[in-house]
């Protein structure tokens, strides 16, 4: 018998989850949400294979943390969708996983009350819910894949998988990457090095073999076959934006050295917007700029929107909490994002 003294000293107890394979039986993948999926991955693979030439758009909260607010902003950018589908193809941001740096909210699944209750569990399944009901909207979406374990109780529901800034350089994030059944981008790193991001492109796209879960929940070593569909996520580093021409160039060189397609996505807020949301406007400005001047190699953008602009901390009394408005990072408000991809449109129209 193993001393107490010797094993899970800083443990506190050990709680129960139900398996993916339960979560899935209790919320089914829905013909329609599987079409949306399935329609919105296609989609995004012929944009980064350059059958389609529409530009991939992944907006929406920098975090969920009100369903029903969630919902609205969803059936809004499903409306706006059918006003840009020439040009755009309208993915929804919806991030439940958040690093910290130090302490602070970690998001939806990990704690969903937002009172340190931590119920794991009950996050998951209304994370599973959530996907589920913005995917028979037909809006196809896009979330932030942080805990190695998620992906088998939420990657059915979801088409474009990013890799965020401080888990790109991970051994652990690249193999899981490998298995992935979306694109995936891997952001450069807070410094602004777009090198690790390259790197994890090259391991992705290889064959891994790690510890994990099966459908059952049991602890098994999973064997992936590599992801061909990986590419960079430009937001900026050290305090510094990367969007502008030349550091897209710079961008380009290192694919190409790398023997890798010069496929790009620009992030218009963390650096690049020095966290400043309203200048996310002036980002995707650039950016379109540069595609309508000719650029090939930028297939996608990221903006951080809901329906109030701003942030605001988290209440003790959650009554309080403004509707629709980022408990994480600063977002534009609906209007300033509706305005933005329409003029995007406008000016795609007339794309070479």
């Amino acid at each position: 018998m193993i001393s107490p003294d010797i094993e899970n000293v800083n443990v506190t107890s050990f709680a129960p989850m139900p398996s993916p394979e339960a979560l899935h039986s209790k919320l089914p993948l829905t013909d329609l949400a599987s079409e949306t999926v399935m329609k919105g991955r296609e989609a995004l693979r012929n944009i980064i294979d350059r059958q389609d030439k529409r530009l991939f758009v992944v907006v929406g909260p920098c975090s969920i943390h009100d369903p029903v607010a969630g919902l609205d902003y969803a059936r809004r950018l499903k409306a706006l969708q059918a006003e840009v589908a020439d040009t755009m193809l309208l993915v929804m941001r919806v991030y439940f996983e958040k690093p910290r740096t130090t302490t602070g909210w970690k998001g939806y699944i990990n704690d969903p009350d937002m009172d340190d209750s931590f119920r794991v569990n009950v996050g998951m399944e209304k994370a599973r819910q959530f996907l589920l009901d913005v995917c028979e909207l037909g809006l196809p979406t896009a979330t932030e894949a942080l805990d190695p374990i998620s992906p088998q109780y939420l990657g059915d529901l979801i088409a474009w998988t990013a890799i965020g800034a401080r888990t790109t350089e991970s051994q652990t994030h690249r193999e899981m990457s490998s298995g992935l059944s979306t694109p995936v981008g891997f952001k450069n790193g807070t410094d602004g090095d777009i090198g690790i991001a390259i790197n994890a492109i090259l391991s992705s796209a290889h064959p891994h073999s790690f510890l994990g879960i099966n459908a059952q929940g049991n602890v098994s070593i999973v064997r992936t076959r590599g992801n061909a569909y990986g590419h960079v996520v430009l937001r900026g580093g050290d305090g510094r934006p990367n969007y502008d021409s030349v550091s897209i160039a710079i961008a380009e060189q290192a694919l190409a050295k790398a023997k890798l397609p010069a496929n790009l996505v620009v992030d218009c807020s963390h650096a690049n917007s020095y966290k400043k949301p309203e200048l996310q406007p002036l980002v995707m400005a650039d950016v379109i700029h540069q595609i309508t001047q000719g650029n090939k190699s930028l297939v996608g953008v990221m903006i951080e929107s809901n329906i109030v602009g701003g942030n605001q901390k988290i209440p003790a009394d959650l009554s309080q909490l403004v509707y629709g408005c980022s408990v994480t990072d600063g977002c534009i408000d609906w209007d300033t994002t509706a305005q933005m991809l329409r003029d995007a449109h406008k000016q795609l129209l007339n794309r070479p």
